[in-house]
């Protein structure tokens, strides 16, 4: 199914609730845990009232750190689904980690810290449903979210803010098909083309829910948060409808 939402339907599109959750304003605290490769991975956890509940993974843009996500994951949690922001290997607080061949970071490596998180996560059953996990990522988050979802059976849902078919050497078409038939929502703005057109792309592989969320002049990644404030209730809604 492939569906693109535009601007004026989803201003009037409510929120739906998500039974039994606690208005109550979220907790968070920060959490440390450790990578296959050594690497200590630093995140703050956003703790819903409601035990146990889904879980969504928030993955922030390349030099940006788990910060950009704090009012999404605030949100979240109000609604009854914990979030955990991570700040990649090299940036924030979480350690460096090896480097490629070249020197420099390697980017690829980034999918072990997701992993680690989704490993954190399910060690708490009290808290936390292992089947009902999702992911959100922006820019190289969005395609570090594909990658490890691809392989990665458990991840049942992925909202992708500008993602790329081909970031940075990541590509991620064969990912997105070994992550078919679950669930995917896309959002990329009108001036930013090659998410635009990426997310076209990937929207056409695989079979399973796809829709497409299109932002008027709303810039790249967790930058649309900022620009288009409904985009944040848009996420929690489709986290509500693709967790529960």
């Amino acid at each position: 199914m492939n569906r693109t939402w535009r601007d004026a339907a989803a201003c009037g599109m409510a929120v739906s609730l998500v039974v039994g959750a606690s208005t109550r304003a979220a907790t968070s605290r920060p959490v440390t845990f450790r990578t296959e490769d050594g690497v200590t991975i630093a995140g703050t956890m956003y703790e819903a009232s409601r035990r146990p509940a889904p879980a969504v993974i928030l993955l922030h843009m390349l030099t940006r750190s788990r910060d950009d996500w704090q009012s999404f994951a605030d949100r979240l949690a109000d609604a009854g689904i914990h979030a955990l922001a991570i700040d990649f290997r090299g940036h924030g607080q979480s350690s460096r980690g090896p480097s490629g061949p070249d020197g420099e970071p390697d980017l690829a490596r980034m999918t072990l810290d997701v992993q680690a998180a989704r490993a954190f996560l399910v060690s708490r059953p009290d808290m936390v449903n292992p089947m009902q996990i999702g992911i959100a990522g922006a820019s190289i988050g969005a395609n570090i979210a594909i990658l490890e979802a691809g392989g990665d059976s458990a991840i049942k849902s992925l909202a992708l803010l500008s993602p790329g078919m081909d970031y940075r050497s990541l590509r991620a078409e064969a990912a997105m098909r070994k992550y078919s038939p679950r669930a995917v929502l896309f959002v990329a703005a009108t001036n930013d083309p090659y998410a635009s057109r990426s997310v076209k792309q990937l929207s056409a592989l695989g079979s399973g829910l796809r829709e497409i969320k299109t932002l008027d002049n709303a810039g790249h990644g967790t930058t649309m948060l900022v620009r288009y404030p409904d985009l944040a209730r848009l996420l929690v809604d489709w986290f509500e409808r693709t967790l529960l």
